[in-house]
């Protein structure tokens, strides 16, 4: 099982079904907000619907294949953060997270993707994590830049959401870089 304390009042954990239904409310909580850039929000319309994700993320972890950890503010569910994917041979990953409306704003995301990345680099011994997000989700993209990721392009329609394509900045930061800003 993965936690990692960030503050007194901040970690992140693994998720598993015991956080299904606090998983589901803030995601049906925020959905309005979500949907903007995250197309699985139609997709999740019971707690069943997120009890198999979180069962797929379990399957993940289990596999060596990263882990998508709930992020807890002051005992209460406050969003999501984890890994697409790891790439062993290159030591290498994505990472995606999304916060509930009532915690955007309040630097909680920047601190757990601060603390995640460190995870990353560090304890995994990756060499790059990759953060993408759409070009104009400006709050997405604050993040990578706060952390002084290195902007490395731009992918023409990288994604389909609901009916559009998107394109997507992309966000490097190599185990070198992370050492000198921090």
């Amino acid at each position: 099982m993965f936690t990692y304390d960030i503050d007194e009042k901040t970690k992140l954990k693994m998720l598993d079904l015991r956080d299904a239904e606090h998983l589901f409310d803030l995601t049906i909580g925020s959905k309005d907000s979500l949907r903007e850039w995250l197309p699985f929000i139609d997709f999740t319309k019971t707690v069943a619907d997120t009890q198999n994700f979180i069962q797929s993320t379990m399957k993940q972890f289990s596999e060596n294949n990263g882990v998508q950890a709930g992020i807890w503010y002051d005992g209460k569910l406050a969003g999501v953060l984890g890994f697409h994917h790891i790439n062993w041979s290159n030591k290498s990953t994505s990472i995606g997270y999304w916060l509930g409306d009532d915690y955007v704003g309040s630097g909680l995301m920047t601190k757990s993707v601060k603390a995640f990345v460190d995870y990353a680099l560090n304890d995994l011994k990756l060499n790059r994590v990759e953060i993408r997000a759409a070009v104009e989700n400006k709050k997405s993209r604050a993040i990578p830049e706060r952390l002084g990721f290195t902007e490395e392009g731009c992918i023409r329609q990288s994604e389909w959401l609901y009916d559009h394509y998107v394109d997507h900045v992309v966000y490097g930061m190599l185990k070198k870089d992370w050492e000198e800003e921090m």
